[in-house]
């Protein structure tokens, strides 16, 4: 059956697998067969795990359970690609997913045929009732292949960061940033509401609702991003060798780590103790290079600094006299006039625990595990970055990450206690 032939949702929901399947083979092409096979560290995954584990999702969730007469390309597969389901076997070892050097990466895009040609049929084949169960799950997969996709970027930069060439993933120069003075704007705080809404329209993962009412003290928030200028002043002012600024865990791990900057950039000077050296307002003589998608380059002061830390946007924030935003701040701040690179730069840090909110309850069945059961030692953030999907985000996401996670395109927006009325117009 032709998709012209099927009902508009089902048309439009088909339509729209296509698109994120397609983009995820786009985003691998530039990487060598090599490449994809690789893992550099037990938080990251090989780009060819990540293309197989997405059709799995489809086969587990979809294919296997709703699907009659179903046969699986490999039953091996459903084993090597599981990535935490528990309920729904065991799995291959998340730090060994590099050693998977079988199947081949051919295999593994004809598993993904195989998955899509099953999804199409089911798609156009099932039952009204059995499409009104399917199509949630069928939605989260896509958003779910999002994710990955996002990741397959966070994860090829590190691996291709591991080696002396330092490739570029994408061979153009980069969108410039437009620099922009960053202003403080005031929110007045009250009793706001926050999260996802039931009766509201379109996708949310479970996390971001039931909708929920908080109070908020008034708070003042930046306008734009702290940028990679903003991050040298800090360097400079010795922010790394300073355990005042700094969380003890975060101190602690500074020391153990050995780190003296965020995580790709690149001292050009030499100069190992990591003293200052040039002006990082205006770039003049500024000693780092920073690496990217696009490859190594010299830093941009006026781009949002990156792959940092909560440890290290927390201290930022402290040495710089502000604190980050809680999640509800960041939330309610969202709609504020003036506010800029909400969602197309970096994920931001927020002060938030990654707990459930009130009245929470996980999606029924194997999704169930989909994101409650990691609500302990994660912090939030919010927004997008340059790594996220066109269409992906909203101002209800919630993103979360250990915090002492660097690899990712994180960084941050200063905020603080609103001041009174009348110092603010002094």
């Amino acid at each position: 059956m032709s998709d012209h032939d099927l009902p508009p949702v089902r048309r439009d929901l088909a339509r729209r697998f296509e698109a994120v399947r397609r983009h995820t083979l786009t985003l691998a092409e530039p990487l060598s067969v090599e490449d994809q096979a690789a893992q550099s560290m037990p938080d990251a995954s090989p780009a060819k795990w990540h293309q197989a584990h997405t059709s799995w999702f489809f086969e587990a969730l979809l294919l296997r359970p709703h699907l009659p007469g179903y046969q699986p390309l490999d039953e091996s597969f459903h084993f090597l690609f599981n990535s935490y389901y528990e309920g729904l076997g065991p799995r291959h070892p998340r730090p060994q997913r590099g050693l998977l050097t079988r199947p081949s990466l051919d295999q593994v895009r004809a598993y993904r045929r195989h998955v899509d040609t099953h999804i199409r049929r089911l798609i156009a084949d099932c039952s009204d009732a059995v499409w009104d169960e399917i199509a949630p799950t069928l939605e989260l997969g896509l958003h779910h292949e999002q994710q990955h996709q996002e990741l397959l970027l966070t994860d090829a930069l590190h691996l291709l960061s591991c080696h002396p060439w330092r490739p570029a993933l994408i061979d153009a120069a980069p969108a410039p940033v437009a620099a922009g003075a960053s202003e403080w704007l005031r929110h007045d705080g009250g009793l706001v509401e926050i999260g996802r809404g039931a009766a509201e329209t379109g996708f949310a993962f479970d996390n971001e609702g039931p909708r929920h009412r908080v109070w908020l003290d008034p708070f003042e928030i930046a306008s734009r991003l702290v940028t990679c200028g903003d991050f040298q002043r800090f360097i400079d002012d010795g922010g790394y060798r300073e355990p005042r600024w700094w969380l003890s865990d975060g101190w602690a791990t500074v020391q153990q780590q050995g780190w003296r900057a965020p995580m790709y950039w690149v001292d050009d000077s030499g100069d190992e103790k990591g003293n200052g050296a040039g002006d990082a307002s205006t770039g003049t003589g500024s000693r780092w290079s920073v690496f990217g998608l696009h490859g190594l380059r010299p830093m941009d002061p006026a781009a949002p600094v990156m792959q940092l830390s909560f440890y290290e946007a927390a201290a930022y924030a402290e040495w710089a006299g502000a604190r980050l935003p809680s999640e509800q701040e960041w939330e309610a701040a969202s709609t504020l006039p003036g506010i800029e690179q909400l969602d197309d730069q970096v994920w931001q840090w927020t002060r938030s625990a990654y707990h459930p909110y009130p009245g929470f309850r996980p999606l029924d069945g194997a999704a169930s595990e989909y994101n409650g059961k990691f609500m302990v030692g994660q912090l939030v953030l919010r927004g997008g970055s340059l790594a996220t999907p066109p269409g992906h985000t909203r101002p209800t996401y919630r993103n979360f990450f250990p915090p002492a996670a660097r690899w990712q395109f994180t960084g941050l927006r200063l905020a603080r206690d609103a001041r009174p009325r009348a110092e603010t117009h002094a």
